[in-house]
């Protein structure tokens, strides 16, 4: 193992802490085409937040860590690791370009005897008829002879601090029985909990994409309760509270499904299931019915100002964060942007304020302008709040205080605050 060279090829939520991982085993070598993300890494600071600045200056100083944009600096490497984001289009259909786009430029260094191990969650098969294809026409070598191949799927939790990538057990596999041995001993090396050794690439394949669409369809379940119990007029978090007295009943949450797992993930194997005759109907009614709970939200915060005499026409909304989840700047997919555009309907009186988010990450991605400082001088001036993400900063306001009278409207999407405090909540 001494003579493993690593590339990780992506350094974004996902890479960046799978490298500085291995570096403290490895040399490694991080690769990105974004220069400017390849020039704060080696400032030492991820605005990911993902790996802490002090672990990251650590990698770059004590072991030799290399973020660089230069495909030379990876061609002496010989076991690439491919982190790359697996999107869907407008449709939301599979997009494989970025994983096309990696596989390229793996296969412009690779070399005989090497190994690419892909980690972006894909649905069975990807891997093998989509990816290494591409690998075999760029290099002229051939797959299982002259290079070689694994899949282990990513599990990072953005904003864990508890799981962290040293913690997380991982799957592994490999296009031979000997290779996957290889590729289970290098992860296995710099891994607390070990790994999962998976009898194939497609095994693996097909054990990430169901752990993402399994969390999708259980949230759908407690969002279509959230909403029937709503309209009964019980408090649905109440229910949960008493149901979870027995002793098998699975404890969850309704709330908004976003981020680039959960709510992209169960797409692509809705897409790979059909082409086999497959129509994958509890899947794809819990993508409709989590897509859709944003509105929901808008819908249910107007309704309330509605039955409390409060003029939806031109009101001043105030929205509590914009990220996809709490502490943590992670802005992808979040359906936050659906509540903030089904009010939009309504009113151009709204303010989204988030102390993580990136104003002009944010700005770039959903033509939004939010407001990330100065909290205290937004009190008193809204007819309605909406608590739409459960950072710590929020939970010990008394959001009360920014309304502009005690007639006003506030929406706890999350459930995390006081019942004197709010007017509705999932």
């Amino acid at each position: 193992m001494d003579s493993i060279k690593i590339a990780v090829i992506g350094l974004g939520y996902v890479g960046l802490p799978l490298a500085r991982l291995f570096s403290t085993k490895y040399k490694t070598v991080g690769f990105d085409m974004n220069q400017a993300r390849v020039d704060a890494l080696m400032s030492g600071h991820d605005a990911t937040l993902e790996v802490a600045d002090d672990l990251l200056q650590e990698a770059i100083g004590k072991h030799g860590f290399v973020c660089t944009t230069d495909l030379e600096k990876i061609r002496d490497c010989n076991f690439y690791v491919v982190a790359v984001p697996t999107p869907v289009d407008h449709n939301n259909h599979p997009d494989l370009r970025p994983l096309w786009g990696a596989s390229e430029t793996v296969g412009k260094v690779i070399s005989r005897g090497d190994i690419v191990v892909y980690e972006s969650t894909v649905y069975p098969g990807v891997t093998e008829e989509e990816c290494l294809p591409v690998v075999e026409r760029v290099s002229g070598l051939k797959f299982n002879v002259d290079f070689f191949a694994g899949y282990s799927p990513e599990r990072i939790n953005p904003g864990d601090r508890e799981h962290t990538v040293e913690k997380i057990k991982k799957v592994t596999s490999g296009s031979t029985p000997e290779i996957a041995d290889i590729v289970d001993e290098v992860y296995n090396s710099v891994l607390v909990n070990g790994t999962h050794k998976a009898p194939s690439i497609k095994v693996a394949e097909a054990s990430k994409i169901i752990e993402n669409s399994q969390r999708d369809v259980n949230i759908a379940f407690m969002n279509e309760l959230a909403k029937i119990f709503n309209a009964m007029g019980i408090d649905t978090n109440d229910v949960i509270e008493a149901a979870s007295s027995k002793w098998n009943f699975i404890k969850l949450k309704p709330g908004l499904v976003g981020g680039h797992c959960i709510s992209v993930d169960p797409y692509y194997l809705i897409q790979k299931a059909q082409v086999y005759g497959v129509l994958p109907r509890v899947m794809s009614a819990a993508r409709r019915l989590n897509d859709g709970m944003g509105a929901y939200v808008a819908e249910q915060t107007i309704k309330l100002m509605n039955k409390k005499g409060v003029l939806v026409k031109d009101a001043k909304i105030l929205i509590l964060g914009i990220t996809f989840k709490e502490n943590c700047p992670d802005v992808r997919n979040t359906k936050i942007v659906d509540i903030y555009h089904t009010l939009k309907e309504y009113t151009n009186n709204i303010v989204v304020y988030d102390p993580w988010a990136n104003v002009d990450k944010v700005k770039h991605e959903y033509d939004i302008e939010i407001q990330n400082s100065e909290l205290e001088a937004l009190q008193g001036q809204f007819d309605a709040v909406i608590l739409g993400v459960a950072h710590d900063t929020f939970k010990s306001l008394n959001i009360r205080d920014f309304l502009a009278n005690q007639d006003g409207v506030v929406y706890d999407v999350k459930g995390v605050l006081a019942r004197t405090q709010i007017d509705g909540r999932l």
